[in-house]
């Protein structure tokens, strides 16, 4: 099977095991049934991404499929990896949970059915979303991750859960339309200027010609972009979806969604940064970047600060690093945009973690109110280690992960001669380092809950978490070279440069090595 055939078939087998599910009926075939098609599903879509990403990332050759329509270039090889492996860990990790669900009485036949297609689903629209060439199709992909969730979200069918999955939809699609509005002005423009105005749709033929694209069109276009996508990726002021979806849906779901789908809502917009800065500079992306990250950052730090159900707090970490991720691009320079892909992963990691202890939470003490979970860690030793070390990994503590990726982000702004956003984000990072320390101090460590019975979750359960932990802290003390070379490949196609014209890799290292040194 040649490399193009693989990439159809990463996207065909989600795809097949949703229309599986989807024909076998819910009430005479057991659960174990659609246990066995999801994980056949997520270790097939693991086992072909890390194929094609390895090659990608080895070869620097692009992988297309069916023409021009799907492409695998680093760009996408960074998005594609995260779907497959935080889609198979959490993927692994709904077994257990659906299986508690079904014994507790939460779940039906069904329910248990529409969640493991639909979970098929999302996987699918993701990987179409990550690979898609074709900028109306984007936008498609990005409306069609809206539909697959938000019956994962509304899934246990409960008033707040669907009111939660209607305010998700209504938001989420009315955001997303001025997305639509914001990709037909540039195809409308760029098919005017091609001369075989059928490749206009296309962003690897719109992106030779970007410079000759009206900049008043351009400018209107990107701000509509950003709207709309960055509502569907969380950012203030259009972020108000996120904490009711991420707190009603499932665990698993909820990592998901903070995980990965808030990562391919920005690689959209990194695709039409791309077009934005060759067409007008990079004065208003920056400006307008700079202007809703920090605003994300500052808004969320503090909402992270006075949450006391966990989940919702963690939905507003969510607000917080999407913020921090769009802050880097508006930095801009080879480490502002190396920063922010970095920190798309490692976010992505800590927070598929942090999501998947939520629900091991949830199993333990049947509550998300942390003043009522207290001394996980004399009840659930592993479960409250973990959490210890998902809440300091997420506020930013050495020698986890998300420490290389915001000290880079530090340096990235103060190249950017950016010193008064830098203060505002090092005030904001300080708060969130409060609030992480809060609920290690109270909820891990704090007094055990009387007649709870010591004893931790499923080994089916704490195994994908114990991979995510090591995974946050070998990317913090050793970054491995590979990722390094996708992550500086990836920067040149952003900076539309040649990777040789500057090396991200060596700054990483040195990055790298002064935080092993301290």
């Amino acid at each position: 099977m040649d490399l193009s055939t693989m990439l159809v078939a990463l996207l065909a087998l989600p795809l097949a095991a949703t229309l599986l599910m989807a024909v076998l009926p819910a009430r005479s075939v057991s659960h174990t049934a659609y246990e066995l098609i999801h994980t056949l599903s997520i270790v097939g879509v693991l086992i072909l991404s890390m194929i094609l990403v390895v090659s990608e990332f080895t070869s620097g050759e692009t992988i297309t499929a069916l023409g021009m329509w799907f492409r695998l270039d680093s760009l996408s090889s960074v998005f594609v990896t995260l779907i497959g492996v935080i889609g198979v860990l959490v993927g692994v990790f709904s077994v257990p949970y659906i299986q508690h669900d079904i014994e507790a009485g939460n779940m039906q036949p069904q329910q248990v059915k529409n969640y493991y297609a639909f979970f098929s689903l999302f996987v699918f629209t993701m990987l179409l979303a990550a690979t898609s060439n074709n900028i109306i199709m984007m936008w498609i992909c990005i409306e069609a991750t809206t539909l697959a969730t938000v019956f994962l979200v509304g899934c246990y069918e409960t008033k707040l859960a669907l009111e939660a999955a209607w305010k998700y939809v209504i938001v989420c699609t009315a955001g997303v339309a001025f997305g639509l509005y914001g990709t037909l002005l540039i195809y409308a423009n760029a098919a005017a200027v091609m001369s075989d105005n059928t490749q206009a749709a296309f962003w690897t033929s719109i992106v030779p010609i970007a410079s000759q694209l009206d900049p008043v069109v351009v400018t209107i276009a990107f701000t509509f972009i950003v709207v709309g996508f960055g509502t569907k990726a969380g950012l203030f002021p259009m972020h108000t979806w996120l904490p009711d979806a991420h707190s009603e849906a499932p665990s698993p779901v909820s990592a998901l969604l903070s995980g990965v789908l808030l990562k391919c809502a920005v690689l959209v917009i990194i695709r039409f940064y791309v077009l934005a800065v060759a067409s007008i500079g990079t004065t208003y992306p920056r400006t307008i970047l700079l202007t809703l990250g920090i605003l994300s950052i500052c808004v969320a730090a503090f909402a992270v600060y006075t949450q006391d159900d966990l989940k919702r707090k963690l939905a507003y970490h969510s607000c917080e690093n999407i913020g921090i991720v769009v802050l880097c691009l508006g930095f801009g320079g080879p480490l502002g945009i190396a920063a922010a892909l970095l920190h798309s992963i490692f976010h992505g990691l800590t927070k598929a973690l942090l999501f998947c202890v939520s629900g091991n939470i949830l199993m333990k003490y049947g509550t998300r109110d942390l003043r009522k979970v207290t001394g996980v860690i004399k009840v659930a030793p592993i479960t409250g280690t973990l959490m210890a070390v998902g809440f300091f990994a997420l506020a930013g503590f050495p020698p986890f992960a998300m420490f290389t990726s915001e000290i880079t982000a530090f340096l990235a702004g103060i190249q950017a001669d950016c010193l008064a956003i830098i203060i505002a984000l090092a005030i904001a990072l300080t708060i969130v380092v409060c609030a992480c320390a809060h609920v290690v101090g109270c909820s891990v460590l704090g007094k055990t809950p009387e007649g709870m019975e010591k004893k931790d979750m499923p080994f089916m359960a704490l195994v994908p978490e114990v991979i995510l932990a090591a995974c946050i802290l070998w990317f913090g003390v050793a970054m491995p070279q590979p990722l390094m070379t996708g992550i500086n490949n990836a920067t040149g196609i952003v900076m539309q440069e040649d990777v040789d014209a500057f090396d991200t890799g060596s700054l990483l290292s040195g990055v790298s090595d002064l935080i092993q040194a301290n």
